[in-house]
């Protein structure tokens, strides 16, 4: 009875499709520069921080505890004098800050 026309819907194609994925896109590459990049640039730091770790060094753990580096053991530890004749062993990655830095022996 009632005859309609059957309209077909227009293929998108590949523009259509590339046009769903761009706010994608956009979205990652927004958190690539306001977190992936920073953090990246931050860990190289602390790493090159780490590093050039001194003895003599009056450094800060995570923990809070500051102290004056009397020893570097190996990759992985150093020595930390907390007070006169208390040493402690601490991780190398738990320093996070250097207060001052001695001068290179002549």
């Amino acid at each position: 009875m009632f005859a309609t026309p059957a309209y077909a819907q227009s293929a998108g194609g590949i523009a259509g499709g590339l046009t769903s994925f761009v706010p994608l896109i956009l979205i990652f590459a927004i958190m690539y520069i306001l977190l992936i990049r920073p953090q990246h640039k931050k860990m190289k730091e602390h790493k090159a921080m780490v590093a050039a770790l001194r003895r003599g060094d009056q450094v800060v753990t995570q923990g809070g505890v500051i102290g004056k580096v009397s020893k570097i053991k190996d990759d992985a530890e150093v020595e930390v004098e907390i007070a006169d004749g208390v040493k402690v062993r601490v991780v190398r990655a738990t320093i996070t800050q250097v207060l001052s830095k001695t001068d290179p022996a002549a």
